[in-house]
C-alpha cells in the first residue's frame, strides 16, 4: 500500500507558486453582463469603488449542502471568485463539505493552496500522506481543525451515524483539485503505464476505469 501511494504522489506531485500579493485594498470585477471566468478574472477591470457595496463582499451560496454523489456520499460546494467576485486579488477561497454516514472525500490535493478544515459538525477520520509516504491521520470533531499542507494527498471518512459538515478554507484564490482515483483511472491514461505501475491485469484495470470514470464525485460550482 505504501509503495503505491509513493508512485501516486511521484506521478501528481505538484509544482505551484502562491497567489500575488495585492497592491489595493479590493478588487470587485466588473464583468458587465458576461460570465465570469476563473482564468479570465485579470482581465477584467475592478469596478469604481464607489459602486461598491457591502453586498460585494457577502455570500451566501453555502447555506445549504451541494448535491450528494451516490457512490461516496459526499457533497461539495467550492467558492472561489468565480462564484464570489468579493474575493477576487485576496489571494483566498473556500469550501463547504458534507458528508452522509459512511461518507467519504477520496484522495485529492489542491495544487496551489494550503487548507484548513474545520468540522462544523460530526466526527471525520482526516489525514494526508506527506512525501516520504507516511500517513498523518486521526479522527477530528466539531471545533476541531486539520491542515493540509499544500500539495499533499489527503482525505476524510464520515464514521459518525448522522451527517457530518465541514468548512475548508485556501490560501489561494484558485487552489485547484486534482481527484487521485478519476486522474489516475479516469483520464485516459495509457492502459500498459496503468498495468506496469499498479500491477494490474487488463480485466483489473478495466474495472477501475470504469468504476472511476468522472461522474462518481460532485463538487458544485
Amino acid at each position: 500500500m505504501a509503495t503505491s501511494l509513493l508512485i501516486l504522489m511521484l506521478f501528481l506531485l505538484p509544482v505551484a507558486k502562491p497567489d500575488s500579493d495585492p497592491v489595493q485594498d479590493f478588487c470587485v470585477p466588473d464583468t458587465g453582463s458576461s460570465p465570469v471566468e476563473l482564468t479570465k478574472l485579470s482581465t477584467y477591470p475592478c469596478k469604481n469603488p464607489a459602486n461598491v457595496t457591502a453586498g460585494d463582499f457577502v455570500f451566501s451560496g453555502i447555506l445549504s449542502p451541494g448535491n450528494f454523489s451516490p457512490e461516496t456520499g459526499f457533497a461539495g460546494i467550492s467558492v472561489t471568485p468565480v462564484q464570489f467576485p468579493g474575493l477576487n486579488t485576496l489571494g483566498m477561497s473556500f469550501a463547504r463539505a458534507d458528508f452522509q454516514p459512511g461518507g467519504v472525500n477520496p484522495p485529492h490535493y489542491h495544487p496551489r493552496a494550503t487548507e484548513t478544515a474545520l468540522v462544523l459538525s460530526g466526527r471525520v477520520y482526516s489525514g494526508f500522506v506527506d512525501s516520504t509516504g507516511r500517513v498523518h491521520a486521526k479522527v477530528i470533531e466539531k471545533g476541531e481543525v486539520m491542515v493540509f499542507p499544500r500539495g499533499m494527498i489527503h482525505f476524510q471518512l464520515n464514521l459518525g451515524k448522522s451527517m457530518a459538515t465541514i468548512y475548508g478554507s485556501f490560501n489561494s484564490q484558485n487552489p485547484g483539485l486534482v481527484r487521485i482515483p478519476v486522474t489516475v483511472f479516469g483520464s485516459g491514461i495509457r492502459d500498459k503505464v496503468l498495468e506496469k505501475a499498479f500491477g494490474l491485469t487488463k480485466d483489473e484495470l478495466e474495472k477501475l476505469k470504469n468504476r472511476f470514470e468522472p461522474k462518481g464525485l460532485i463538487i458544485d460550482d
